[in-house]
């Protein structure tokens, strides 16, 4: 195939260009290009769409010149079999497809979430796995839909992708009467759904903080080798607050008797042609300049919301 776009994913690629990932961790055990450790030297990537330009004798030739996605590292070109490439839909662009696997993230996280009619959410975080989700339960008649993030480019995304308010989470104790205020739909406290999607681990505790009782705080945040200081002492031990881990790789266990990870690719792919994502790319570099993408996510990341390689 040769690779036409590929994104980066700005939580999992920074925290590996600054070495904060255990160098014995897999890359990933469910995606069968990337194999091996987090140990230098390795590719890394897995959102990749482009062309397929060569077949084997093997293959159907109805593969030549399509339109596909795959889970390959950054590359020009890469050898794959049928197996791992997915045909994009005939009315969905390049930029769009490219951000499949943070959809299907998204989608994820919000199926373990399992919002319910008329509940307060939050969402710590508006990268772009935390837009995406945002843009998804904007879909859903909730009482509130509020967000946290610290760059103000991200607040004006989330406000766009139908967040009912968008605030800034370094304001303090200023903070929680903003929460209150953004949440006055009626008398219960705190938010009934949390998301920490931020990367931060002192997020967490921030979430523990707005979560009402009983409420559910679904943590997709990927921490590295970051350690979280929690206080459990307090609220989160009487309030019956749970934390409900998310990650992609798998279904949640009671959803597996009716869901496929094809099934939730479908929703996966109508999502993005529905939402349209490709509005959050806000820097394109070709693969040659990748030092500068990289230095860009690391040092200025409050002017940056997608990143893509072009080829």
């Amino acid at each position: 195939m040769q690779t036409q776009l590929s994104a980066i994913s700005p939580g999992t690629e920074t925290l590996i260009y600054r070495g904060e990932l255990p160098a014995e961790l897999p890359l990933d055990e469910s995606i069968p290009s990337l194999q091996g450790s987090f140990s230098y030297p390795f590719q890394y990537g897995y959102a990749a769409v482009g062309r397929v330009i060569e077949a084997g004798s093997q293959v159907d030739g109805n593969w030549l010149d399509k339109a596909v996605f795959a889970f390959q590292p950054h590359a020009s070109h890469f050898a794959a079999s049928p197996e791992e490439l997915q045909r994009l839909p005939e009315d969905l662009s390049l930029e769009d497809a490219v951000f499949l696997p943070n959809m299907e993230t998204a989608v994820n996280l919000v199926m373990d979430g399992a919002p319910l009619l008329g509940e307060k959410i939050v969402v710590f975080g508006q990268g772009v796995v935390g837009l995406l989700v945002t843009a998804l339960l904007a879909r859903f008649p909730l009482a509130s839909l509020v967000t946290l993030d610290r760059f103000p480019l991200r607040r004006q995304a989330s406000l766009a992708s139908g967040a009912h308010a968008s605030l800034d989470p370094l304001q303090g104790l200023a903070l929680k009467s903003d929460l209150a205020a953004a949440q006055a739909a009626d008398s219960a406290v705190g938010a009934d759904l949390v998301y920490e999607l931020s990367g931060s681990p002192d997020a967490l505790d921030q979430a523990i903080g707005t979560a009402g009782y009983h409420g559910r705080i679904v943590i997709g945040s990927w921490y590295g080798g970051k350690t979280a200081a929690l206080q459990l002492g307090g609220r989160f031990h009487r309030d019956r607050i749970r934390l409900i881990s998310s990650q992609v790789s798998t279904l949640a266990p009671e959803l597996s008797g009716r869901w496929t990870k094809a099934r939730r690719f479908q929703v996966a792919w109508e999502m993005l042609a529905e939402i349209k994502p490709s509005r959050f790319i806000t820097h394109r570099f070709p693969l040659r300049r990748a030092s500068e993408a990289y230095h860009l996510l690391d040092q200025t990341p409050e002017g940056s919301i997608q990143v893509i390689f072009t080829y």
